[in-house]
């Protein structure tokens, strides 16, 4: 399975000194353990980058983030993601620029989105976006 961690999955398993209990949490790291493709883009790195502070979490975050394999949006998916939000917003649906970034990279790579972000859930009833968990 080829899924995408959204940045607030991955600030839960980063925060917590024993494993989350959290089901997304556990997706992840399910995947992670099993040999499923985990992707991420930069702005969820350098939202976490961001988010932490101090260089142990910013080595944890580097050492776990630049392992995965990396999806670099072109012109072409920003216009697609603009398209995305809109349509999203047309059908009574607010979501952000990067949420709408993601969920379009999600839909066009095929992949799987784990986030605890409940305005996809929103996005997933009106698009083709699939969510895990």
């Amino acid at each position: 399975m080829n899924v995408f961690a959204d940045t607030s999955v991955w600030s839960l398993a980063f925060r917590r000194d024993k494993p989350s209990r959290d089901l997304r949490v556990m997706a992840l790291a399910r995947c992670l353990q099993e040999g499923d493709l985990v992707f991420t883009t930069g702005l969820v790195l350098q939202e976490l980058l961001q988010g932490f502070d101090g260089p142990k979490a910013r080595r944890a975050i580097l050492t776990k983030l630049t392992r995965l394999p990396v999806i670099v949006p072109t012109t072409k998916d920003h216009v697609q993601a603009a398209e995305l939000r809109n349509t999203c917003r047309r059908k009574g649906t607010q979501i952000g620029t990067i949420d709408a970034l993601i969920a379009h990279l999600c839909i066009n790579n095929g992949l799987r989105l784990i986030t605890t972000d409940r305005d996809f859930q929103h996005v997933a009833k009106q698009t083709a976006l699939s969510l895990l968990v």
